[in-house]
């Protein structure tokens, strides 16, 4: 739907906004949008929407630095809520978590740590580590990386392969997982300086799938 008369916005002039993470698939939270809020994310890219307390546009990390860098936005079948599929930069909830949606009423219990999949963590770590690099927090192994310059990751990642190498040679899996983790840390760290996203990776590696051959690792299948 590219026409927005088409939309259908209630008696105040707002139209429900849910958003999602279009690296993780994560949904990050739901809030309201009136027409001129809709036109400016399309315009701008920023996620924008409208507050229902104070009565005003609001453009997602214009404060907190949490930003919203819109990929999509679509409509569904009746043309009465939005979907924004967005880049987050570090939470996108006002407490400090990754997603708005964290109280459990069916499906996980109070306190407990959902289950998740590999990519959403690493989403999330990207996430935190752009943040990071965004603010320089005091006392962050982020900020303090950084401070040594692109050099000192490299070597550290360097390090952490040949750890991941001897676990791997050792048969240790828990200390193979551990370096794993370790590695991958650094290599988005990396990637988050030179400014090369996950979804970059992913579509590389999406592209190598279902090919064979006998060209090594850039054929996956």
């Amino acid at each position: 739907m590219s026409d927005l008369s088409q939309l259908k916005f209630d008696s105040n002039g707002l139209i429900p906004v849910v958003t999602q993470d279009a690296r993780s698939g994560a949904v990050l939270m739901q809030a309201y949008a009136d027409l001129d809020a809709v036109k400016r994310t399309l315009d701008t890219r920023e996620a924008t929407y409208y507050s229902r307390s104070r009565q005003e546009q609001w453009v997602k990390g214009a404060t907190s630095g949490h930003t919203q860098k819109v990929v999509s936005v679509l409509a569904d079948c009746d043309g009465d809520s939005l979907l924004y599929r967005v880049e987050q930069t570090g939470p996108a909830c006002h407490t400090g978590a990754y997603s708005c949606f964290f109280t459990p009423l069916l499906g996980e219990q109070a306190g407990q740590t959902p289950e998740t999949t590999l990519d959403s963590t690493l989403e999330r770590v990207y996430a935190t580590i752009t943040e990071r690099l965004a603010t320089l927090p005091e006392n962050s192994y982020v900020a303090r990386l950084h401070a040594g310059g692109l050099d000192r990751v490299l070597k550290k990642i360097s390090e952490e392969s040949g750890e991941v190498l001897l676990a791997a040679k050792n048969q240790d899996r828990a200390e193979l997982a551990t370096e794993v983790a370790d590695l991958l840390f650094h290599t988005l760290f990396a990637m988050a300086e030179v400014g090369v996203s996950p979804a970059e990776v992913a579509a590389v590696l999406q592209g190598r799938e279902g090919k064979t051959g006998l060209k090594g690792p850039k054929e996956i299948g």
